[in-house]
């Protein structure tokens, strides 16, 4: 069964634990009711998330997401048909310590802007594996 993806970045506006434990929150809702999955990689300069699911439904919380005043410079950077889901398993994966996407410098000098499809979507795929693996055990 094909699914939509999009996967997007932004810059957070007053990045804190309560303002990230509200997004998650809400993601976790309507993800839930819109039967969207997908994962959240953040930190204090970025977000970079992946959405999956109907592609309405996806859609709709893209612009959700463009309207919310704690994302700003949204910027679109995957939106495509898949044959399956990556994180099918999570309404919103939440990933707190990400030391290996670029660093706040590299973003700071535009990388997220430059970033080919395939580099961002390689960020969820390790994301993904390391989920996997750690579940293993």
């Amino acid at each position: 069964m094909s699914v939509f993806r999009a996967i997007y970045s932004s810059r957070p506006f007053g990045f804190d634990t309560a303002i990230l434990s509200g997004i998650l929150l809400d993601a976790r809702r309507l993800n839930d009711r819109d039967g969207i999955t997908g994962a959240l990689i953040c930190r204090n300069d970025i977000y970079l998330q992946l959405l999956e699911g109907p592609e309405d439904k996806v859609c709709d919380a893209l612009e959700r997401i463009k309207r919310d005043d704690r994302h700003v410079e949204v910027t679109l950077h995957v939106a495509e048909t898949v044959t399956g889901r990556m994180f099918g398993e999570w309404a919103m994966l939440h990933d707190p310590a990400v030391t290996w996407i670029w660093s706040p410098e590299d973003i700071d000098a535009g990388a997220a802007e430059r970033a080919t499809p395939e580099e961002i979507t390689g960020f969820f795929t390790r994301l993904r594996d390391q989920h996997i693996v750690g579940s293993a055990g």
